[in-house]
């Protein structure tokens, strides 16, 4: 479910401390039932094991090999406009206190890197010529007592073009992506729920 950017800017992040040059593009809350303010990890897990983009409905699969295609035609994933050659890891501006902190598993599946992981909330990252991305998961209790995930997009547009870019995208992301995203996070926090259950009652 889409939230207003307010569910994200009026909490205490961590990320505010040092991200403030980023917009907020997206904030979506993804519904976990029956989970605790100490499962952060386990959704994680669950998304890791369960929530790849290879898993993902087609409609979405499509959008997602089409703007792969699309950035190796016409050189926007170059090496050389990534994290580290045309932008800054955000890493670099981390305080020493999470620059020390467990950054998370990297995934060959997933382009987003990981910044850092916390027990409420994690951040990765993402630069091609179209722009800056960060993506920040964070852990929320909810209006019905359970915690819930919150996902918050924040970019940086590389200029008109990346501004373009966005805003061109916005209605697949609204419309297609995330929909599915939803669907799918929610279900790897079922099946790694219920996984978790049949585990300890053995």
């Amino acid at each position: 479910m889409r939230l207003p950017d307010s569910a994200y800017t009026s909490r205490p992040w961590r990320v505010h401390e040092f991200a403030g040059d980023f917009a907020v593009e997206d904030v979506w809350s993804f519904r976990t039932p029956g989970a605790g303010p100490d499962d952060f990890p386990v959704m994680l897990a669950a998304l890791r094991e369960h929530g790849r983009l290879a898993r993902q409905p087609q409609p979405a699969r499509f959008l997602f090999d089409l703007r792969w295609k699309l950035g190796a035609l016409l050189g926007w994933d170059e090496p050389s406009s990534g994290v580290g050659r045309r932008v800054a890891s955000l890493r670099d501006r981390l305080p020493d206190d999470l620059r020390d902190a467990p950054r998370g598993p990297d995934d060959e599946h997933m382009p987003l890197k990981a910044v850092y992981e916390l027990d409420t909330e994690a951040v990765r990252e993402l630069a091609n010529k179209t722009v800056h991305t960060l993506m920040h998961l964070g852990w929320v209790r909810g209006a019905d007592g359970d915690h819930e995930l919150r996902m918050t997009v924040l970019v940086k547009p590389n200029g008109l073009f990346g501004r373009l870019y966005m805003a061109a995208i916005a209605p697949f992301r609204h419309l297609v992506v995330y929909p599915a995203l939803t669907r799918q996070w929610e279900q790897a926090w079922r099946e790694r729920h219920h996984d978790g259950e049949e585990g300890t009652s053995r």
